[in-house]
């Protein structure tokens, strides 16, 4: 048993009473105080996003279309000194199958052309170059990736199969920024892809 219970319960209540008068009150009418210094993101620098952007295209598949290939032993890759230039212009196409035009689907052997119900389509051309997207804005190329409108404008015709920009329309625009900012940086080079031919031309 205890023998002092009145100072087991009064050494906490003192303990508690000088905690409070050591508080410091503001008198009144005084401003509060300002609240701690809160840092600042640091603003993503324009090498990090070409970077970023970068990656993305490499994930995307970006290359799988828009860049001309070479052949190697383990069949096409892209040509380095041509990535992301498009379907070459003077690159003759082998004769249409008649059939890719209702039930099919198929690609050019460097996968930067494409026939079927809509006629044959070419990869666009999205280096730097004034040939290619070097003199749009970056308006006009979200409105490419997310609205499917050619170069960028609207009201023009439509991006044709198999560029799949509807899975595009909903990306972040950081994520189109950073796109953009890196094929900005790509090399330039001058070509230009031809118009596509609709299938009653063919």
């Amino acid at each position: 048993m205890n023998p002092h219970p009145m100072r087991t319960f009064l050494i906490p209540a003192v303990i508690s009473l000088l905690a409070a008068c050591n508080t410091s009150v503001a008198p009144p009418g005084t401003p509060p105080a300002p609240p701690a210094t809160i840092p600042m993101v640091q603003e993503e620098t324009l090498e990090a996003r070409q970077e970023r952007g970068r990656y993305l295209v490499e994930i995307m598949g970006c290359n799988d279309c828009h860049s001309p290939k070479l052949m190697g032993p383990k069949g096409p890759y892209p040509d380095p000194d041509r990535l992301l230039s498009g379907h070459p212009a003077a690159q003759a196409l082998p004769a249409v199958p008649k059939a890719a035009l209702k039930d099919w689907a198929l690609f050019a052997m460097g996968n930067t052309a494409a026939v079927g119900p809509w006629g044959v389509s070419f990869a666009g051309n999205i280096t730097s170059d004034a040939t290619g997207i070097g003199s749009w804005s970056e308006e006009q190329f979200a409105n490419a990736m997310r609205k499917g409108w050619w170069k960028g404008i609207e009201g023009s015709r439509p991006l044709l199969p198999p560029m799949p920009w509807p899975n595009f329309a909903h990306m972040p625009d950081a994520d189109i920024s950073a796109i953009y900012a890196y094929l900005m940086s790509t090399k330039p080079v001058e070509n230009v892809v031809p118009a596509p031919v609709p299938p009653d031309q063919l």
